[in-house]
């Protein structure tokens, strides 16, 4: 499986990302976010998680901008697989490409540490190594992870399957950590191949590290 994973000024997970796929036999390419293309024969494309252009103006905002963008929309509107993570959410929702926005956490501090998700629909390609109503350890490292929807939007995700994940305790009770919408964690889109979500699979690959509940949902993608 060929995975290219855009890089900007700023991003911080690119090489955490290529070693996870990596670690699943992919083959893995780092496309600069000055390039006009993606690969061509890119499988599945990793937007990760970091900083892009220090995160000014609002998280994600310049990035939508990128050169490597239009080749990203492009990419989605063919049905190719999209993963968002963390500040590649972020830029997913900038780009229009998944519905809703984020905030600042209500607590205005940044969040790092180890958090349960609940998966609420499996119904996808991301989680289908994964059953509804199961409890993953993902960490979480944000400051903008404040997922916001609409009443009507949030509507349309729920009737439509779109919601993938909602923050948890270890026994599967929802528990709002930064104020997000529903307690939402992760989305995907209606065609179900633009995926986001705001914890790190990609840090939850070695138990030696603490846990790899992460790896079942990378596997997802090479089915």
């Amino acid at each position: 499986m060929n995975v290219s994973v855009l890089q900007f000024p700023g991003t911080n997970c690119e090489y955490d990302t290529k070693y996870a796929f990596e670690k699943l036999n992919c083959d893995v390419t780092i496309v600069w976010h000055k390039d006009k293309e993606i690969p061509e024969n890119t499988d599945l494309l990793v937007i990760p998680g970091g900083f892009s252009y220090g995160d000014y103006l609002r998280s994600g905002a310049i990035a939508r901008f990128a050169n490597i963008m239009e080749s990203v929309q492009e990419y989605a509107s063919k049905g190719g697989k999209i993963l968002g993570i963390c500040n590649g959410f972020q830029i997913l929702l900038e780009a229009g490409l998944l519905p809703g926005a984020m905030k600042r956490n209500d607590s205005l501090h940044f969040i790092s540490k180890y958090n349960h998700l609940k998966v609420i629909n499996n119904d996808n390609i991301f989680l289908s190594l994964l059953k509804k109503g199961d409890v993953v350890n993902i960490p979480v490292a944000h400051h903008d992870g404040n997922y916001f929807i609409d009443e009507k939007g949030l509507k349309e995700l729920e009737e439509n399957n779109q919601i993938l994940l909602k923050y948890c305790d270890e026994n599967a009770e929802l528990k709002n950590i930064n104020g997000s919408v529903s307690n939402i964690a992760g989305i995907c889109n209606k065609e179900k191949n633009v995926f986001g979500l705001m914890p790190h699979p990609e840090r939850a690959i070695e138990t030696l590290l603490g846990c790899d509940d992460g790896l079942n949902m990378l596997k997802g993608f090479l089915k």
